[in-house]
């Protein structure tokens, strides 16, 4: 299992829920919060990446279980928070990272109603699934809530205009339920992360540009890892590092956006 200084036992009898686990950023968050010592429940639509991710987990001495889940279902969001009660009897954390991949670059005219409710439908109704399925445990145990957002959804983007317009969505999300949430002693915080992922190997063969683009804008030089760049920001918004932490977006990205 990855280790990182200063993180192990951090979550140590804590469980958590990532959605979206089976590869990229989720696998990467969902590897560290095991290093740190909670259970996870690889919450993914597709076993065979679900699967394989709970098992690496599993085989470096973490505690991890796959349960097949499509965000956009909230029966299939019941059955995580339920298998994750099943498993460990509690619930601490669910970090909400499932995404719908937001394709190439065009305009708003070129984009078709489908794709337009399937990233609302995940992006943004899937918040509202994660919250309500999971608010009773959160609230019972401490608990939080962290949201995988964008840059793009913080200054807006001319080449994905919805996949910035969601996740400026996220980011409402977030400060009204940190409101709602906080006297009951539940956090709701974010990530906007930059990091190497399956979906950008996707992104930059669609657009070629990219790659040299985001480079060219992050002082740091380089693309963030999933697991050892991204992951340890996860522990620590759901450790007791952060407890006085609600309701902010953490920009993990190498410097790329510096308007916060």
């Amino acid at each position: 299992m990855t280790e990182h200084a200063g993180m192990s036992g951090l979550l140590e009898g804590t469980v958590a829920i990532v959605t979206g686990a089976g590869q990229g950023v989720g696998e990467g968050i969902a590897a560290a919060l095991a290093a740190a010592g909670a259970g996870v429940v690889i919450a993914a639509r597709r076993p065979d990446n679900g699967e394989p991710a709970a098992e690496a987990i599993r085989a470096q001495g973490g505690q991890a279980l796959f349960c097949r889940c499509d965000v956009t279902r909230r029966a299939d969001v019941d059955a995580a928070v339920s298998a994750a009660l099943e498993q460990w009897g509690r619930l601490d954390l669910v970090v909400h990272n499932a995404v719908s991949p937001p394709g190439p670059p065009r305009p708003i005219q070129e984009i078709d109603d489908e794709t337009i409710a399937l990233q609302i439908a995940t992006s943004t109704t899937a918040v509202f699934h994660c919250a309500q399925a999971a608010f009773d445990e959160l609230r019972a145990n401490g608990g939080s809530l962290i949201l995988l957002t964008s840059p793009s959804g913080i200054e807006g983007s001319g080449h994905l205009p919805l996949y910035g317009a969601v996740k400026g969505a996220q980011r409402g999300l977030l400060k009204s339920l940190a409101r709602e949430w906080g006297p009951h002693g539940v956090r709701v915080n974010a990530i906007a992360p930059v990091a190497w992922t399956p979906a950008m190997d996707t992104a930059t063969a669609a657009n070629p540009t990219l790659e040299a683009r985001l480079l060219g804008r992050t002082p740091l030089g380089r693309i963030g890892d999933p697991t050892t760049d991204i992951g340890p920001v996860a522990v620590f918004l759901a450790s007791e590092l952060s407890r006085h932490m609600t309701g902010q977006t953490l920009a993990v990205d190498g410097g790329r956006y510096l308007g916060l």
